[in-house]
């Protein structure tokens, strides 16, 4: 696949890091590398592991959805999908200021670094 420009219609957050554009689910990368690095987000609804990350990921997915509300951004594709199921793909969303909104949630402590050696615990 090739990087590059995304065009989205609609834009909307399914949770604190994966989006939709216009239907389909995207994984914010926070500016990481595909497989490597990027960001996590605590897990929603029956995912969660416990009622504190249930709460923290309603929190995040609110402020995501607050910054997509923004106009002028730009979803770039990193050229990689996910290993799940859907092979979503992963993308960075840049604000007309250059600011990455993966790495603004992280900056904001919306979400954490992720990295594939490394589980967060959103329920300490």
């Amino acid at each position: 696949m090739i990087a590059g420009l995304i065009l989205c219609a609609s834009l909307t957050a399914v949770d604190g890091d994966t989006v939709k554009c216009d239907g389909q689910k995207m994984r914010l990368l926070g500016e990481g590398v595909p497989f490597v690095s990027g960001i996590d987000t605590p897990e929603i609804g029956s995912h969660a592991k416990c009622l504190k990350e249930r709460k923290l990921a309603l929190i995040a997915k609110g402020r995501l959805k607050e910054l997509l509300a923004e106009k002028g951004l730009r979803v770039i594709f990193s050229g990689s999908v996910d290993q799940t199921q859907s092979h979503r793909p992963l993308v960075n969303i840049y604000r007309t200021n250059g600011e990455e909104i993966g790495r603004k949630l992280l900056r904001e402590g919306f979400a954490r670094s992720w990295s594939p050696k490394r589980k967060n615990d959103w329920c300490d």
